[in-house]
């Protein structure tokens, strides 16, 4: 189990990589932003295993909730810009995937 410190810091740790995520998905560097998700994942589970039920107080509770928030800030604006971008992705690819059925409908019986 980690001791507080450790959980904070882990905690800033994910903030870190968020905010990182966040730069990319404005920039549209989708293969960053994909790379750092998974980075991010890694630490998310890392706290899930290690951190201790025990509550923390004080600073550290408040420090903990400040970071909470700014990572849920960060990943609402991530899916801000993101799901747009996945929606046309998801448009193109039925476009092709209908392009490609009625070449292959259409386009055989022509010869």
């Amino acid at each position: 189990m980690m001791n507080s410190q450790e959980v904070i810091s882990l905690y800033e740790t994910v903030a870190v990589i968020t905010d990182q995520m966040l730069s990319a998905a404005r920039e549209g560097d989708w293969d960053r932003l994909v790379e750092l998700e998974t980075r991010c994942a890694s630490h998310v589970a890392t706290l899930r295993q290690g951190e201790a039920p025990v509550a923390l107080t004080g600073e550290s509770r408040l420090r903990k909730v400040q970071i909470i928030n700014k990572i849920l800030a960060d990943d609402r604006e991530i899916r801000n810009l993101t799901e747009p971008w996945m929606l046309q992705l998801s448009q193109m690819m039925n476009s092709a995937g209908t392009e490609r059925k009625l070449s292959q409908a259409y386009g055989a019986s022509q010869g």
